[in-house]
C-alpha cells in the first residue's frame, strides 16, 4: 500500500522533497523541525515515540519527539513504557508487521492505563487517533517501533496506513543518524531513558575485561560462543534458563548490544586474560 496514484504532481513533488530532506537530520532539533514540516500534510501528528533493540529480551531504548511542553525523552520512565512498547510490537508482529491503529476513547490511548506518570501521560489523554508500523533489521535483530499519536482523527484510514508505510524508511533513516541523548550512552546500570536489566551483581574482579563482566556473565559467553540455548547452558551451570536470560540482559547492556550475534562478536575481541 502506498500514496494514491491520483495524487497530484505539486504533493509527489513535496513528497519527494520530503524524502529527500530525512538526508539532512543530523540533530534532534532537527528531526523534531522535519516532523513539524511537511509530514504534517501525510501524517498529522503531536508525539511520536521510536523504540528500538531486542523487544524479545525486553532491552528497549526509546525516544519521544513532540513539540507539547514536557513531552520528552528524558521525562518518561522506560520502567513503565518497556512494557507497553514490547506488547504493541508483539501486536503489531502478530498482524504481520502491518501499520494498525490503536483504540482510542474519551480517556485516552491504551497506553495511558499503563500509569504514565508524567507530561506524556497526560498528553495521550488528549489524542483521538493513533497509528503504530514497525522495521524489522533481519540481519542485526535491531528492530524498530514507531507510534505516532495526532489529536485529529485522521490516522485512523487507509490513506494514513499507506503514507506511514512509505515514510517510514525515511523517518527510520532520519532517526539513526542522531546521535543518542546523553542518558542513551551509558555502559553499565539502567540510567533513566534506557531499558531495565537484572539488578547488577557485585563487581567484577581485576580481569583486563573492559566492560566489566563478572566470571559467571563469562563463563555463560563462553557457553554462548559456542552455539548453546539459554536452556543447555542453564542445565550446565544449573541455573534456570530464566536466570541465563537474566544474566544475558545485563551482559549485552554492558557490552552495549542488542543479541547474541553482537555480544559474541564483541566479547571475542576481549582479551584472553579477561575471558576463561
Amino acid at each position: 500500500m502506498g500514496f494514491p496514484a491520483s495524487l497530484a504532481s505539486e504533493d509527489l513533488n513535496r513528497c519527494f522533497q520530503l524524502m529527500q530532506e530525512a538526508v539532512g537530520v543530523r540533530r534532534h532539533f532537527d528531526l523534531l523541525m522535519w516532523l513539524q514540516g511537511d509530514m504534517q500534510r501525510y501524517l498529522p501528528h503531536e508525539i511520536m515515540v521510536a523504540a528500538w533493540g531486542d523487544f524479545h529480551l525486553g532491552l528497549v531504548y526509546h525516544d519521544i519527539v513532540s513539540a507539547l511542553p514536557g513531552v520528552r525523552t528524558q521525562h518518561a520512565s522506560s520502567e513503565t513504557l518497556t512494557p507497553l512498547l514490547k506488547g504493541l510490537f508483539e501486536r503489531w508482529a502478530a498482524f504481520g508487521k502491518k501499520p494498525y491503529t490503536l483504540d482510542a476513547g474519551e480517556s485516552g490511548f491504551l497506553m495511558e492505563d499503563g500509569g504514565i506518570k508524567c507530561a506524556l501521560g497526560g498528553a495521550l489523554k488528549e489524542m483521538r487517533s493513533s497509528i503504530v508500523h514497525g522495521i524489522s533489521d533481519e540481519r542485526g535483530r535491531h528492530d524498530c517501533l514507531y507510534v505516532i499519536f495526532s489529536t485529529q482523527p485522521a490516522l485512523d484510514t487507509p490513506l494514513s496506513k499507506g503514507a506511514l508505510e512509505v515514510l517510514l524508511p525515511y523517518i527510520d533513516t532520519a532517526l539513526r543518524q542522531v546521535a543518542h541523548l546523553p542518558h542513551q550512552r551509558g555502559k553499565n546500570g539502567a540510567d533513566k531513558g534506557e531499558p531495565l536489566v537484572a539488578p547488577a551483581e557485585a563487581p567484577a574482579e581485576e580481569n583486563g575485561d573492559e566492560y566489566g563482566l563478572s566470571a559467571r556473565e563469562r563463563e555463560i559467553m563462553d557457553w554462548v560462543r559456542m552455539g548453546k540455548t539459554n536452556h543447555e547452558i542453564g542445565s550446565i551451570l544449573d541455573i534456570s534458563a530464566f536466570t541465563v536470560k537474566n544474566h544475558l540482559q545485563r551482559i549485552f547492556k554492558k557490552l552495549g548490544v542488542f543479541n547474541r550475534t553482537q555480544a559474541v562478536t564483541r566479547f571475542e575481541k576481549i582479551p584472553a586474560n579477561g575471558r576463561i
